[in-house]
């Protein structure tokens, strides 16, 4: 991949500047065809984001695009690590350009999302909404082994009304058994109360700001058009790519390491990529060819066990042989002197 100027502090006579070289997974081009650069009108701005503002066009902000790529590539590789790391990210966009977009990439890298309704409490009250998802995952387990089909057709109704009540509410985030170590926002003017929970619990935010956002609340700023559907789909899925990278790493190291036991590699197959299952079948193969030469050779060492104890006895059931050999040679001598003497 090319490399970029990244987001590192070095000074220079005085002066500070940014210069760090990382990878670059956005291009210029690529965020002005999404619209990224597109801020609100100038009369609706927020004068904390006066350093991420280019320029003003026809009464509207323009952002400065050159660093949204450079926070992008820096913080993509920060998103990666911490995956990589057990890290799990929540994803949030409530707004309905956002919607499909949050849904369908935070489904597609395997991580917890919210894209209908911020519930109150969702992080300040973990318990509660932990009780509520073990209660959900506990349901469809059950009716997923058809204990419910022996019910009446009222109850097994109204039982499918609540879950899909609940699916509505925290079905993104049924998966999420303990609080996210990230979360990623669209829009935080729409998703304050997320964003106020995650500063009071301390969980950092990573965010897309447009020109009318508060940039003090976020840890991980990503200066962009938080209103255009191209826009939000870019970055979604430039995080989303971040993530599902990071399962791989996270995949192999834990083949490697053994953490993964054959009862959970089979029940992980299915979210596997095809190149670590690759590297799953090589180890097995060479598990069954050190399996078979321990064999061999343990048959090998049997054999020559056997031929150790045989060798003994037929040398035991010889030596009876030539001690009567022995002896009746003996008693022809002593049979032959006499008759010698007397003639």
């Amino acid at each position: 991949m090319p490399l970029t100027r990244g987001h590192s502090r070095s000074e220079q006579g005085g002066s500070t500047t940014l210069e760090v070289l990382v990878a670059t997974v956005v291009t210029m081009k690529q965020l002005l065809e999404a619209g990224v650069h597109f801020g609100h009108r100038t009369r609706r701005w927020n004068p904390k984001m006066r350093q991420y503002i280019f320029t003003e066009r026809s009464g509207i902000h323009i952002i400065d695009l050159h660093q949204t790529m450079t926070r992008i590539n820096e913080y993509y590789e920060m998103v990666r690590r911490l995956v990589a790391g057990g890290g799990t990210i929540l994803f949030v966009g409530t707004k309905r350009q956002a919607q499909g977009t949050i849904e369908q990439e935070a489904s597609r890298c395997g991580m917890p999302y919210i894209h209908n309704r911020w519930l109150g409490g969702t992080l300040t009250n973990w318990a509660t909404i932990k009780q509520r998802i073990d209660y959900l995952n506990r349901q469809e387990r059950r009716k997923s082994n058809g204990e419910f089909q022996s019910l009446p057709k009222i109850e097994q109704l109204v039982i499918d009304r609540e879950l899909a009540k609940l699916n509505r509410r925290i079905g993104g985030i049924k998966t999420l058994t303990e609080m996210p170590n990230l979360i990623f926002v669209i829009d935080t003017i729409r998703e304050e109360l997320a964003v106020k929970e995650a500063n009071k619990i301390g969980v950092p935010l990573i965010a897309v700001t447009d020109t009318n956002s508060d940039p003090d609340k976020i840890a991980y700023i990503i200066p962009g058009n938080d209103d255009a559907i191209r826009s939000v789909k870019l970055i979604t899925q430039i995080v989303a790519d971040a993530v599902e990278e990071g399962r791989r790493f996270r995949e192999v190291e834990m083949v490697e390491t053994g953490q993964v036991s054959e009862d959970e590699l089979a029940e992980l197959e299915q979210y596997l990529g095809p190149s670590t299952l690759a590297k799953l079948q090589g180890m097995e193969d060479e598990e069954e060819g050190a399996a078979a030469a321990t064999g061999a050779n343990a048959a090998e060492m049997s054999a020559s066990a056997v031929e150790t104890e045989e060798q003994p006895a037929s040398a035991e059931a010889e030596a009876p042989q030539v001690e009567e050999a022995e002896q009746t040679e003996s008693a022809e001598q002593t049979d032959a002197e006499p008759v010698g003497e007397e003639g």
